[in-house]
């Protein structure tokens, strides 16, 4: 039984960083074109924020565990299999890249707007707005968002064991759920309670140290 939570901690912990890593792949460049899109972004266009805009809400408004059945296909497409933590990845990427997007994008709206239309005024161009103003000026913003964003996307892998996910969750259904074993749903909670407090934890410390460097210069 060690053995096993020891296993299903690794598997956890290995879907939630790598669906994180990817999907800040796909989530980061959404939310960078939903901010500069936006009415009062550097670069405005009504029809293509409507549209990411409105693709964003459509997969959010998704349940997670509707989604995880939705994209099965997809899923084996790309894997070769439904199940397992590797397979799990697949709808935990599609379901946290807009969440992620949403919190870029709503990190770089908090970049005062005096600082733009300085950088504006100076000749920089978009790319360099985006990359030295935008994304600098917010990364303790981003990088709280990051923390979040492990933190949910950790509660979605454990969800994900209803359909043999792997990792933690699956172990908590198969054996604290369908075995009626109460000691080993409760074990499988007190480490996802633990997992999410140091990843967060970590993600704060890291937060208040780029915080404080920025306020030094």
């Amino acid at each position: 039984m060690v053995q096993m939570l020891l296993e299903g901690t690794r598997d956890t912990l290995y879907m939630t960083l790598m669906a994180t890593l990817f999907g800040y792949v796909l989530g980061l460049p959404m939310g960078i074109v939903l901010a500069v899109t936006d009415k009062n972004g550097i670069c405005a266009n009504k029809i293509v924020y409507k549209v990411l805009d409105f693709i964003v809400n459509l997969v959010r408004s998704v349940p997670f565990l509707i989604l995880l059945i939705l994209v099965i296909p997809l899923t084996r497409l790309i894997v070769g299999k439904s199940y397992g933590s590797t397979a799990t990845i697949v709808p935990l990427v599609i379901a946290a890249a807009p969440f992620i997007a949403r919190m870029v994008e709503s990190s770089l709206k908090e970049v005062e707007q005096g600082t733009i239309e300085a950088a504006l005024s100076m000749g920089a161009g978009t790319g360099t707005i985006i990359w030295k103003v935008l994304l600098a000026e917010a990364r303790t913003s981003l990088l709280v968002g990051v923390t979040i964003a492990v933190g949910t996307i950790l509660g979605y892998s454990a969800m994900a064991g209803v359909v043999g996910g792997g990792g933690l969750g699956d172990i908590a259904i198969r054996y604290g759920y369908y075995r009626y074993e109460t000691g080993v749903m409760i074990v499988t909670i007190i480490i996802l309670v633990v997992l999410v407090q140091i990843l967060q934890g970590l993600g704060m410390m890291l937060s208040r140290k780029l915080d404080r460097r920025r306020r030094e210069l």
